[in-house]
């Protein structure tokens, strides 16, 4: 074709379809060398056997030549706060100008010591005190005891011989849900679609698709709702009945209200409308049952497991989980052989508590979470608790205090602590305790110059229109001991 000629317009859209083609094309290939590169796919595709720099880099070798020196360990970031002696003088000079405010109520107890042991080195107020949630910390360290960090609690399914029925058996795992957690939550929890999941491919391994539903709930004993509650908590979806098969704590979607009258049924209900989405026809609905041993020809079809025990107990610690601090307490009766019950729950934890060394004396345990506002415990029972927690002798109670809020940072603890000493903000490791009238803190801190201590404050009289007040002012102490310089 001459020059200064138009082309035709059928050659100018081949020509206008060659060059986006070209372009596609072009882009493809920028984009699958950037992909090989970020995934580390070459290797692969020319087949050879090389650890990636990305997913195995401990296995990567030096270049040719080059000699690399063997790794050290890394320097500390702080520098050890343990062993120091505290002066008790500073100690009041530094929390009796704040114990002043009336708000407080009549009843104020302050006590602090070393963490590492020794007599209490400050003193404010006496007596038996209320400890609303700091209860919780006795709870934690004896189930620790008793059952060691690492144990996992098992929600299992047993098929009895000859049998159409199945069972599904609570094992008292306080964390087990409805479907997995898909939103990064701490710790990892077993759930029930998972467990159906695994029951349903067994059964059709079996050739089994119908069968009938039991729920086995006999792991723990006694009433559900402990009479030594408040009337009001169950109506008012303040805690669950206490069950040891149970999902999300007992509630029927994941708000905090909401709770099931009947945790166990709406789990093996649950449990049935899982297993019939996965071809498993489940005929008639869910009745209570009692799971026959291997003795006696029970078989294990499927199990699911919670993390373990610490990490529980972290969670339970962190966020004060009522629920969860009563099924930990009746599992300290299960480990030690008493009956599961709220009454059998107390009496193990307080012969687990005695048995490292805690005196319990003057001690009324209603139940393990703190709710009751009759229990009684003197302040020398919780330094004491905090002392065999922070024991290097005893690591398996460690994270009954390791893994404690953190002030303005974590838990509870969260969104306190935003008045009083600025000190108080990362240097306070604390259980919080609040009931209507009851604030309080127990814990650890170190001090700015080095001192660590365990404290209890707790002021537990306090008047209805002085609630905030009072919580705000227990924060102040606790930060006012943590910007101390108390050591010797």
């Amino acid at each position: 074709m001459p020059d200064g000629e138009a082309a035709p317009p059928l050659a100018r859209r081949r020509r206008r379809w060659l060059r986006r083609t070209a372009a596609a094309l072009l882009a493809l290939a920028v984009l699958a060398g950037i992909a090989a590169w970020r995934l580390d796919l070459t290797d692969r595709w020319l087949a050879e056997d090389r650890p990636s720099p990305i997913t195995e880099p401990a296995r990567v070798p030096p270049p040719a030549g080059l000699t690399l020196p063997a790794a050290g360990l890394a320097a500390p970031v702080a520098e050890p706060a343990a062993g120091r002696a505290v002066d008790g003088a500073a100690v009041r000079r530094a929390v009796e100008p704040l114990l002043r405010m009336r708000k407080l109520g009549r009843h104020v107890v302050v006590y602090a010591a070393r963490a590492s042991g020794g007599p209490v080195v400050y003193r404010h107020g006496s007596g038996r005190v209320t400890p609303a949630s700091t209860m919780k910390l006795l709870t934690a360290v004896a189930v620790l005891q008793a059952l060691g960090p690492e144990h996992l609690f098992s929600t299992t399914v047993v098929s009895p011989r000859r049998s159409g029925r199945i069972v599904l058996v609570g094992g008292g795992d306080p964390l087990l849900t409805r479907s997995p957690l898909t939103d990064g939550s701490h710790p990892d929890r077993a759930d029930l679609d998972t467990l159906a999941a695994s029951t349903a491919k067994r059964l059709e391994a079996a050739g089994r698709s119908r069968v009938r539903l039991s729920y086995d709930t006999t792991l723990f004993t006694g009433p559900a709702v402990n009479p030594r509650w408040e009337p009001s908590y169950i109506p008012d979806d303040v805690v669950s009945p206490i069950s040891s098969l149970w999902v999300d704590e007992g509630r029927e979607s994941t708000g905090f209200a909401d709770r099931s009258d009947s945790p166990a049924l709406s789990a093996a209900k649950s449990f049935a409308r899982s297993l019939s989405s996965r071809g498993v026809t489940v005929v008639g609905a869910p009745r209570p049952g009692v799971a026959p041993p291997p003795a006696s020809g029970g078989r294990l079809v499927a199990e699911v497991r919670s993390a373990p025990l610490a990490q529980v107990v972290q969670h339970v610690l962190e966020v004060s989980d009522n629920e969860g601090a009563e099924v930990l307490a009746r599992q300290v009766a299960v480990a030690e052989g008493r009956p599961a019950s709220f009454t059998g729950a107390a009496e193990a934890v307080r012969s687990v508590l005695r048995s490292i060394g805690v005196s319990t004396t003057g001690a009324v345990i209603r139940d393990g979470s703190g709710l009751s506002r009759q229990n009684r415990l003197r302040p020398e029972t919780l330094l004491s608790v905090l002392r065999q927690a922070s024991s290097e002798r005893r690591p398996e109670l460690r994270a009954a205090v390791a893994d404690l809020p953190v002030a303005g940072f974590t838990g509870s603890l969260a969104s306190r602590f935003s008045t009083g000493d600025a000190a108080g903000r990362g240097r306070v490791r604390a259980k919080t305790g609040t009931l209507t009238g009851v604030h309080g803190l127990a814990g650890t801190l170190t001090t700015v110059d080095g001192a660590v201590l365990r404290f209890v404050a707790i002021a537990d009289r306090v008047r209805a229109p002085d609630q905030l007040a009072a919580r705000i002012r227990i924060d102040e102490v606790a930060a006012a001991l943590a910007g101390c310089t108390c050591a010797r």
